[in-house]
């Protein structure tokens, strides 16, 4: 008991000491991550405006030469006297892809983020989402090799033709399919597009379904609602109102 009393008495008389000494370095770590992190997050809108800046500054020659008559102009033609350079192609078909990647991607993405939290088995949703996630580590030139290579000539000995007598004459989609079957078409690039950026909407979709409190969905299922029910009134919706 004595010793006992003896090592009280001396936990007391170092416990001011030690609290204010553990104090300040918790202040210390809390001040150095804060900065760290702050400077990660500036250096990313330095890193942004350093590449404006440079395509400004490698573009600048072109747009004082040609004017920004360029961006409308849709003829390329450098050989041309005087050389003639339009960027309203290469304009349309970066928009006209990327609108196509998206309307694939989005919906592909959020039905297999809602398969992995609500429909998956527990032992198939670790194998599922590192193959899905392992899609965004290939190399952009690899997907374009591929696309060239492998999915070009699918789609245009088997696809394209089809998609083209369905779509002649309709607004939009009938520019997009229209022309001769080729393995460079805007489909073929907006499906390769679609496939490199669905891992980060599928990863992004499961995290926020993730955020959705059980409870909500406890209580849907309690009052007799099927999954779909569920999926479509308290998982979609949760994240977006909050």
């Amino acid at each position: 008991m004595a010793d006992m009393a003896v090592q009280s008495d001396v936990m007391e008389a170092a416990g001011p000491y030690d609290r204010a000494k553990a104090l300040s370095a918790f202040k210390l770590g809390d001040l150095t991550f804060y900065w760290i992190t702050r400077i990660s997050a500036i250096s990313v809108l330095l890193i942004l405006g350093g590449i404006i800046l440079s395509l400004i500054v490698g573009a600048w020659p072109a747009m004082k030469e040609y004017g920004f008559a360029f961006l409308w102009t849709q003829r390329w033609a450098p050989s041309a006297d005087p050389p003639v350079l339009g960027a309203l192609g290469p304009i349309y078909g970066t928009l006209i892809t990327s609108v196509i990647a998206m309307l694939i991607a989005i919906p592909v993405g959020i039905g297999i983020a809602v398969f992995l939290t609500e429909l998956c088995p527990q032992w198939l949703r670790r194998p599922i989402g590192i193959a899905i996630e392992l899609l965004a580590g290939i190399p952009s030139i690899i997907y374009g090799m591929w696309g060239f290579f492998v999915l070009g000539p699918f789609l245009a000995n088997t696809f394209q033709p089809f998609m083209i007598r369905i779509f002649e004459g309709i607004p939009v989609l009938g520019a997009v399919f229209a022309g001769p079957p080729s393995y460079l078409s805007l489909f073929n690039a907006a499906l390769i597009l679609a496939i490199m950026v669905l891992p980060f909407i599928t990863a992004i979709s499961v995290d926020v379904f993730k955020t959705v409190p059980p409870v909500l969905k406890e209580a849907a299922y309690g009052m007799g609602c099927t999954t779909w029910e569920v999926v479509r009134s308290v998982v979609i919706p949760s994240p977006a109102s909050a």
